[in-house]
C-alpha cells in the first residue's frame, strides 16, 4: 500500500501512516531518519532480551537499608540460615541511581522471593520476622481492604502469589546474574549503563541482557545519535522529561555489523556511530544541534 503523507511548500513531510503520533519532519530529518532506519537494524529485531525491573507491591517491606539487611543476618540461628538469607537479599539499583556509563548505587537490597523461585518461607525465618513487622494485611497479595486498630490497610494487588513473594512472577530472575544494560524510564536526560552482574533493578527501570553485545548496543545508546533518535521517538511529560519505556526503545536501530571502538574516548565513538549510519556534515551538525 502506497504510504500516505502530507508535503507542505517547505518540503516538509508528513507522516499520516504513523501509528504513534503525526510528526512533521523537515527534509533533513527526513533524511536523518531515513539513514539511520536503513543502515540498523531495531533492538527488537536483535537476538536480546529486554525487561521492566522488580515490581514488588510493597517497597518499604522489601526494600531495605544495609543496616537492616544487617540487622536481618544477626537474627539468623545458624550459619546456614544466615548463608542462605545473604544469597536471597540482593544488591539493588532504583532508576535514580543509574548515570550515563554508570550508577551510584545507595546503599539498597532487594528481598528477591520471586513467585517464580518457588521459596519456602520457613528456611528464612529472620525474613520472615522482618516482613511480618509490617503486618500480614499490607504483604497479602488479595486487592483486599482490611480494618486495623481503627485503620484502613490496603493489601497488595489480587495475584496467586504468596504473602512473601515479590508481586511479579519474575521468571527472568537468571539476568539479573549477568551483566545487562540498565536505564531509567522517566528523566531529563537518558542514562544508560552496563550494570555487574548479581545486581538488581526496580521497575520502572529496565534492562537488556544481550550477552557480548552489550558494550557495542550501550555505546550505541549513549551516542549522540541514539540520544536524537530515542527522544524523537518517545514520549515526555508535561514537565519535558522523557518517558522511555521498553515498546520506545525497541525502536532505535543498530547496524548489526559495525567498526565502532568501544574504549575509544565519547567524541571519537560519536564519530564512528555518524560514519556507520553514512551521514553528511549538514546532517552531522544538525544531530549536535538538537542536542
Amino acid at each position: 500500500m502506497k504510504k500516505s503523507v502530507f508535503v507542505q511548500q517547505n518540503g516538509s513531510e508528513c507522516d499520516f501512516n504513523n501509528s504513534d503520533s503525526w510528526v512533521i519532519l523537515s527534509p533533513i530529518e527526513q533524511s536523518i531518519k531515513r539513514k539511520i532506519e536503513a543502515v540498523g537494524t531495531p533492538l527488537k529485531d536483535w537476538d536480546i532480551q529486554i525487561n521492566y525491573g522488580i515490581k514488588t507491591g510493597f517497597n518499604d517491606a522489601f526494600i531495605i537499608s544495609t543496616e537492616k539487611r544487617n540487622e536481618i543476618l544477626a537474627n539468623c540461628q545458624t550459619e546456614d540460615e544466615r548463608t542462605r538469607t545473604a544469597e536471597l537479599i540482593r544488591p539493588i539499583l532504583r532508576g535514580r541511581d543509574i548515570k550515563r556509563y554508570g550508577y551510584d548505587w545507595a546503599g539498597l537490597y532487594l528481598i528477591a522471593t520471586f513467585p517464580s523461585r518457588h521459596y519456602d518461607i520457613e528456611m528464612y525465618p529472620a525474613v520472615k520476622k522482618h516482613l511480618l513487622s509490617f503486618g500480614m494485611e499490607r504483604l497479602e497479595q488479595t486487592g483486599k481492604t482490611h480494618i486495623v486498630n481503627g485503620e484502613k490497610i490496603k493489601s497488595r494487588k489480587k495475584t496467586n502469589n504468596k504473602w512473601f513473594e515479590t508481586q511479579d512472577s519474575i521468571s527472568y530472575w537468571d539476568l539479573f546474574y549477568k551483566p545487562k544494560i540498565c536505564w531509567k524510564a522517566v528523566g531529563r536526560k537518558l542514562a544508560f549503563s552496563l550494570v555487574d552482574g548479581g545486581i538488581f533493578l526496580t521497575a520502572p527501570a529496565s534492562f537488556i541482557s544481550a550477552g557480548e553485545s552489550n558494550e557495542i548496543i550501550l555505546s550505541y545508546l549513549c551516542s549522540k545519535v541514539g540520544t536524537y533518535y530515542i527522544y524523537k521517538n518517545s514520549d515526555t511529560t508535561g514537565a519535558g522529561d522523557i518517558m522511555l519505556n521498553i515498546q520506545s526503545l525497541i525502536k532505535f536501530p543498530v547496524p548489526l555489523n559495525t567498526n565502532v571502538n568501544i574504549n575509544a574516548s565519547d567524541d571519537e565513538i560519536d564519530k564512528d556511530i555518524f560514519t556507520s549510519y553514512g551521514f553528511t556534515k549538514d546532517e552531522i551538525l544538525y544531530i549536535n544541534s538538537q542536542i
